[in-house]
């Protein structure tokens, strides 16, 4: 059976160049769990890989979208999986690495088989929102999805949308789609997360906040303006500085905003990861302590 290494971890604490470390180590390539190192333009506030890192180690899932393009959690898993299963053809592991929550749990456990909302939906759903507001969709999703509308974060448009969405496209409830059994994968699955200090962590945040205004942040942002009511654009750097251009924060206020948000995000990580009970935790200062337990996990399974 092929293996899967799972490197997880918050905003800022070092998976990346610990992955390729790994990938070097098992002669393997990277794919990517990152929502936003997906699109291709968006390299300096994704922290994408830089062209000496892609030469290093070919990596998958990285800028393969366009601002405009309209991606999921569920067009994620299924070219995830396809991209693994064919490397697994010629290596016998694979690592995949990123911070986002729901591609992460995309692969290893699936997500449930829900329909992709065609354009006119996603347009209507989109004017919706814009002219009535958050709270009109609310109340109309109350209406619509009583059970979702219930545990759903009302203050989380995207979800509400989606839902509403769903619920218009097919004329079914969302809760009637959502059935949560988890997906058994044809390979086993190596879970690695990556824990700092939270001083020291955060620290880290802030100086790479730093390094990405010298690498040129601000202009990036601003070449990619116009595109700012597009989800790709809903990211933290990118929006605190669209605050900037509209008059709404001096620069230094921003920048702060951006390091306070990614903060709190990196904790949101956190608290998601933190629930899955099969996550090996260590410090990526524990290289060898890595490698040593990912070659006993391998050593476990090739023995059965």
């Amino acid at each position: 059976m092929p293996n899967l290494i799972v490197l997880i971890g918050p905003t800022g604490v070092g998976k990346t160049e610990l992955s390729l470390r790994l990938a070097e180590h098992f002669h393997t390539d990277i794919v990517s769990a990152d929502s936003r190192q997906l699109y291709a333009d968006l390299k300096i506030g994704t922290a994408a890989p830089t062209i000496e890192q892609l030469n290093r180690i070919k990596h998958h899932l990285v800028g393969t979208l366009q601002l405009t393009d309209y991606y999921s959690a569920a067009r994620y898993e299924e070219e995830a999986i396809s991209t693994i299963n064919d490397l697994f053809k010629n290596k016998s592991t694979v690592i995949l690495t990123g911070g986002s929550m729901m591609y992460v749990d995309a692969v290893c456990n699936g997500i449930d088989d829900i329909p992709t909302i065609d354009e006119e939906t996603r347009i209507m759903m989109l004017d919706k929102y814009h002219n009535d507001g958050l709270e009109s969709l609310c109340a109309e999703l109350k209406l619509m999805d009583p059970e979702y509308y219930n545990i759903v974060d009302h203050k989380n448009y995207k979800r509400v949308i989606h839902a509403l969405e769903i619920c218009y496209m097919t004329g079914r409830t969302y809760t009637s789609f959502r059935t949560q059994q988890k997906k058994e994968r044809p390979f086993k699955i190596i879970k690695i997360g990556l824990i700092r200090e939270r001083e020291e962590l955060y620290q880290r945040i802030n100086e790479r906040v730093d390094q990405m205004m010298e690498e040129g942040l601000l202009e990036e942002a601003q070449r990619f303006y116009s595109y700012r009511t597009f989800n790709s654009m809903n990211t933290v750097g990118y929006k605190e500085l669209f605050n900037h251009f509209d008059g709404v924060w001096e620069l230094p206020f921003a920048i702060e905003k951006i390091k306070q948000n990614s903060r709190i995000y990196s904790r949101k990580q956190m608290t998601w990861f933190k629930r899955d009970s099969d996550i090996c935790w260590f410090h990526p200062d524990q290289e060898q302590e890595i490698i040593n337990y990912c070659n006993h996990q391998l050593v476990i399974d090739n023995g059965r």
